[in-house]
């Protein structure tokens, strides 16, 4: 409502606007005109502001929302001119024959400079529009990348305490004491990959975006930590063929962490998680098994709200999520670097 309240007295301001200046006008054009004479000269004048202003004000928001003024600036500006006179000509034209249609009066010379007039004058308005839609996209422009930063480190600071958190390092901690006493030998190799996971984090905590076989690497030390805990209970099927591609850092471990935090894990329902590359996408899907609220830790859905604005920033294409009774899938872009 308050919306629709600042349009309509805008455009009220304008409407007084025009006819002020359509008075000033009419009288410097035709001092000595009276009556019907003046009048006439008076509402064409006026219709005359309000075609040139508001129809070139469309004109200019319409362009702006099919060429960007970002992406292509120099092919905005030439279609923006030559649209603006051309639609300055058909008006002027246009409004002129109305107006000897109705008055039954010809114009003559007056037509001729008339014209000149109103596309001098549309030149000035268009220069003034097309300035001010440049600012208006290029505040806003300024405005996204400092959001979609914001966003970003605190999508990299969300994944770092994620990884790091508190309940991992106790189930990591709580598998090493009982190698300790079980297997000698394969707790120092779980010591050993626990410290290349915490040193990748370290390493790519500043990081926008890291090669998949890097990525692929740190993964299968996280998932060695993640067998020792579970066993034969959790598969983790890994087919990409072409890892030269890249992701956002830890988006992977982070969904994986997820379909271990979320689901059921047991002999009889073991959890199967696939990761493999199709279409432009790197996929993650996995057997939905999901716990109960009160068995589990409950889902704030913040991780993977913190990937899908990661790779807002970092790609045109959106992280895709589907869902259905059997299965959970989301789909990462490629990212080309």
């Amino acid at each position: 409502m308050l919306v629709t309240r600042k349009i309509f007295l805008r455009e009220i301001r304008d409407l007084i606007f025009f006819f002020l200046i359509s008075l000033v006008h009419s009288y410097l054009v035709c001092s000595n005109c009276t009556g019907q004479r003046y009048w006439s000269i008076f509402l064409f004048t006026f219709f005359m502001w309000v075609l040139l202003w508001k129809g070139n004000s469309l004109l200019s928001g319409f362009l702006s929302r099919k060429i960007s003024w970002l992406h292509q600036p120099v092919k905005r500006f030439v279609v923006g001119i030559v649209l603006t006179i051309g639609y300055t000509v058909l008006a002027v034209i246009s409004l002129l024959a109305v107006f000897e249609y109705l008055t039954s009066t010809t114009l003559g010379d007056g037509y001729v400079y008339t014209l000149y007039g109103a596309v001098i004058i549309t030149i000035l308005i268009s220069f003034f529009l097309h300035a001010r839609e440049f600012l208006i996209f290029w505040r806003k422009a300024s405005f996204e990348k400092e959001k979609f930063e914001k966003e970003s480190i605190a999508a990299r600071y969300e994944s770092l305490k994620n990884q790091v958190s508190p309940h991992f390092l106790f189930n990591s901690l709580n598998a090493l004491s009982n190698l300790v006493y079980e297997d000698q030998d394969k707790a120092v190799k779980f010591i050993k990959q626990l410290s290349e996971v915490y040193r990748y984090v370290l390493e790519t905590q500043e990081k926008e975006v890291v090669p998949l076989a890097e990525e692929l690497k740190f993964l299968e030390s996280y998932l060695y930590l993640q067998r020792i805990r579970f066993g034969n209970k959790l598969d983790v099927q890994i087919d990409i063929k072409d890892r030269s591609i890249h992701v956002a850092p830890l988006a992977l471990q982070m969904l994986i962490e997820n379909a271990i935090k979320h689901n059921i894990i047991s002999e009889e329902d073991p959890l199967t998680i696939r990761l493999y590359a199709e279409n432009g996408f790197l996929i993650i899907e996995n057997n939905l098994r999901k716990k109960n609220i009160m068995d589990g830790e409950g889902s704030s859905r913040l991780g993977l709200l913190n990937i899908c604005k990661r790779y807002e920033f970092l790609s045109d294409e959106k992280v895709q999520i589907a869902q259905d009774e059997k299965s959970f899938v989301v789909k990462l872009p490629v990212l080309d670097i």
